[in-house]
């Protein structure tokens, strides 16, 4: 990481130091923004930003996303831990609880195709994706050269169907070895094994180069051109075992007519696909995504 990297993530952690943020799912009931409202304000923590969600207020499943301001939070974390914990028992709650100033470490993956890399670099850089990218690894040696310009560590390891099980075992000891958060495939084109998937389950995230379920597999932009479509899109999901069929982040689209050939599709295209998944990313740096069933709640 540069110096002036450093300085941004400094100042960061400086400027977030006393915030938490709470993510928070369990049955609808009664009395759940209240007995949160009323834990935070007991142990001295002020709400800044609070939305919530119920999918019905009969049966449904409650969501929320809390964030609050508490002075030395970073010293009472274990002690707020354990207190919140008998709160979210007696609602049943699934629950994460974060410290704002805990900067999260991403490993970018990919491939020959550089544009989201290239994004992600560039918000990394500006301060605008506020994360450590701790590693990028390739099957090809062409991002090399732009990674380590940006004083980043860069691993090119060969992966095809052959020897993917070595592959993996690779890429998961140097996961292991930056103890990363976050796995961002920023257009990595192999297929991740069901190991390495359940390995970090809600921390992958794809781009996908479609709007979903249309055009998956090979030559999209040509079959999307031989149909004659009037929008390019981009999405961006979870990885799960069934592929690209994982929970959506984020999606976007442009327009585009019968003037625009296959690269002119493939063009457009890239540029959807830059801002989608740098959009996912941010969201989950940023602790905005619950996954429930094969859905995501974005805040």
């Amino acid at each position: 990481m540069n110096s002036y990297h450093q300085n941004l993530t400094a100042k960061y952690k400086q400027e977030n130091e006393h915030k938490g943020r709470l993510l928070i799912s369990c049955p609808d009931q009664p009395g759940i923004v209240s007995a949160i409202s009323r834990f935070l304000y007991e142990n001295q923590a002020n709400i800044i930003e609070s939305s919530q969600y119920t999918t019905d207020p009969e049966d449904g499943t409650f969501f929320m996303r809390i964030e609050f301001e508490c002075e030395k939070l970073k010293e009472k974390e274990l002690e707020f831990k354990d207190k919140f914990a008998a709160v979210a028992q007696s609602f049943s709650m699934n629950w994460k609880f974060t410290c704002v100033s805990d900067v999260k470490k991403t490993a970018i993956f990919v491939s020959k195709e550089l544009h989201c890399l290239r994004e992600l670099l560039w918000e990394w850089q500006s301060g605008d994706l506020m994360t450590e990218i701790s590693v990028v690894i390739s099957n090809h040696d062409d991002a090399r050269e732009i990674v380590e310009s940006f004083d980043l560590p860069f691993y090119h390891i060969p992966a095809n169907k052959e020897i993917r099980k070595e592959a993996e075992a690779d890429q998961l000891a140097l996961l292991e070895k930056y103890d990363v958060d976050l796995i961002v495939l920023a257009r990595y084109m192999q297929i991740l094994t069901p190991d390495f998937v359940s390995s970090h389950p809600s921390q992958i995230i794809n781009i996908h180069h479609s709007f979903l379920p249309a055009f998956v597999g090979a030559n999209p932009h040509k079959r999307a051109y031989e149909r004659g479509v009037k929008l390019i899109g981009a999405t961006s999901h979870y990885v799960t075992n069934d592929l690209d069929e994982g929970p959506i982040i984020e999606q976007d689209i442009m327009r585009v007519d019968h003037r625009d050939n296959v690269n002119d599709l493939k063009k457009i295209g890239r540029s959807v696909e830059r801002s989608v998944l740098a959009r996912g990313v941010k969201w989950d740096l940023e602790d905005r995504i619950i996954v429930h069933e094969n859905k995501t709640i974005v805040f």
